[in-house]
């Protein structure tokens, strides 16, 4: 998917992108293989592949989901998805990107001034310590690729307010994940309420995309210690 491919279909989602967005993608591309030759960022580097594998996957929950003026949480962002691609579409939410290595937060630090975007923090810490201190703050929290689901689900929701969303992006055996998780998704006072899955293009390239709903608070012995939730997922 090159660049106008990647324009032209999200036209086709109703995702009209100004010159300004279309730069910011650009921009996003460029500092991502600057920095990718000083540290490891991501295995892809194609431009197509970029645009499709990291640019476009990111959009995908915004196809199912209604994104405005929320704040945000993206945990294990890595090098910023899907949380950035959504800041460039949605200007109005209101971000933070928790991710353990301080050598990626410098990267974020450093692409959200090039992009010029406002209302992002960028912070370096553990998922679990992270949410111990902010329970319960953010309407929407989102993963990608960070963890099994059975080990996300307590790492994420524990942040999430009541009413608000996890939204998980998943790979071939999201469903498998999910099946796995059901317990604990539960006892942390979630509900499913939306599994999508699709091919990211035309090769069999499956993803599942899974929406849960902050139904009860999370009772405060959650987020336990890594250690433990690795050791015996809920």
């Amino acid at each position: 998917m090159n660049k106008e491919e990647f324009i032209k279909i999200l036209k086709e989602k109703d995702i009209v992108l100004n010159d300004k967005q279309i730069k910011q993608f650009e921009l996003y591309y460029q500092t991502l293989i600057e920095w990718n030759e000083k540290m490891n960022l991501t295995a892809i580097t194609e431009e197509s592949d970029v645009y499709l594998k990291h640019f476009y996957d990111s959009l995908t929950p915004s196809f199912d989901f209604d994104f405005n003026d929320q704040t945000l949480c993206d945990i294990g962002a890595g090098a910023g998805f899907p949380s950035i691609p959504l800041k460039i579409v949605y200007p109005h939410l209101k971000v933070t990107i928790v991710d353990s290595l301080s050598k990626r937060i410098t990267f974020l630090n450093h692409l959200i001034k090039v992009l010029g975007l406002e209302d992002v923090t960028a912070i370096s810490a553990r998922a679990e310590e992270h949410a111990l201190k902010n329970r319960e703050v953010y309407d929407i929290v989102t993963a990608r690729a960070v963890a099994r689901l059975n080990i996300l689900d307590e790492l994420c929701l524990p942040l999430v307010k009541k009413k608000g969303y996890f939204i998980t992006l998943k790979g071939r055996i999201g469903k498998e994940e999910l099946k796995e998780a059901m317990n604990g998704i539960k006892i942390l006072g979630g509900k499913v309420v939306k599994e999508v899955e699709f091919n990211l293009s035309s090769i069999d390239d499956k993803r599942c995309n899974i929406y849960i709903q902050k139904e009860k608070n999370t009772s405060k012995q959650y987020p336990r210690a890594f250690g433990k939730i690795k050791k015996k997922p809920l």
